[in-house]
């Protein structure tokens, strides 16, 4: 077997960087995760009218409503089986403003045989399901675009239209000179641009989750079946 996010690469997955293919090679058959700390130079967002439905995803731990510079951030990569037998990997990130306000945004992902890709679902509920489609640049980067986006509560089962929906570029390298992963993230929308965007550099460290499990808290309260 392989991880999720090789499966999504295909023959892509050896143009990575080796360290960023030993990020991605965090899985159950691995039996690793990977657990990122550093600093994020700078966490922004959009125009003052984004701000109160960044408040509002806030709440679900949907993208982040503050905005700053060094900021402290973790991002905890960890697998494990949800309850409908998926291989799971958490993307969960913790950023630490001052004052002691930490944020979170969390999202896990699948692998979708169905929808041939990556589907990565946001929040604490996963209420919205997005495609995620990666690629390698030249540089052996990884980047990751999003795709279609769904909402899920209940009965409804809605694709977020175009107008509303925020499209992510995500863009991870690793800096031999540095010794660190450096990180680019940008949430756009088509009609009112910037919505939410974070970049900064950190350092992994790997450990073996048969062994350490995953921490309480980490898995999100309502798995979503849909895809």
């Amino acid at each position: 077997m392989t991880s999720i996010f090789q499966r999504a690469l295909g023959a892509d997955f050896d143009r990575l960087h080796p360290q960023i293919r030993r990020r991605f090679s965090v899985g159950l058959d691995s039996g690793t995760a990977c657990v990122g700390r550093g600093t994020m130079d700078r966490v922004r967002h959009g125009r003052g009218f984004v701000r109160p439905f960044l408040a509002l995803g806030g709440t679900r731990n949907i993208l982040v409503p503050r905005a700053g510079r060094d900021v402290p951030f973790t991002i905890e990569n960890v697998p494990y089986r949800d309850s409908y037998g998926r291989e799971t990997v958490t993307f969960v990130r913790t950023f630490a403003f001052p004052g002691g306000d930490r944020r979170r945004f969390d999202a896990t992902m699948i692998w979708s045989p169905e929808r041939g890709c990556v589907v990565d679902y946001l929040g604490t509920h996963q209420h919205l399901a997005t495609d995620l489609h990666f690629s390698a640049d030249a540089d052996g980067s990884l980047v990751i675009r999003s795709g279609e986006h769904r909402f899920r509560e209940g009965p409804v089962d809605v694709r977020v239209p175009d107008l509303i929906a925020g499209d992510a570029v995500v863009r991870e390298s690793y800096d031999d000179a540095a010794g660190c992963f450096r990180i680019r993230v940008a949430v756009t929308n088509r009609r009112f641009g910037p919505l939410f965007g974070y970049s900064g550099s950190f350092t992994a460290d790997y450990v073996d989750v048969r062994e350490h499990g995953v921490r309480r808290g980490l898995r999100p309260v309502r798995e979503e079946a849909r895809v």
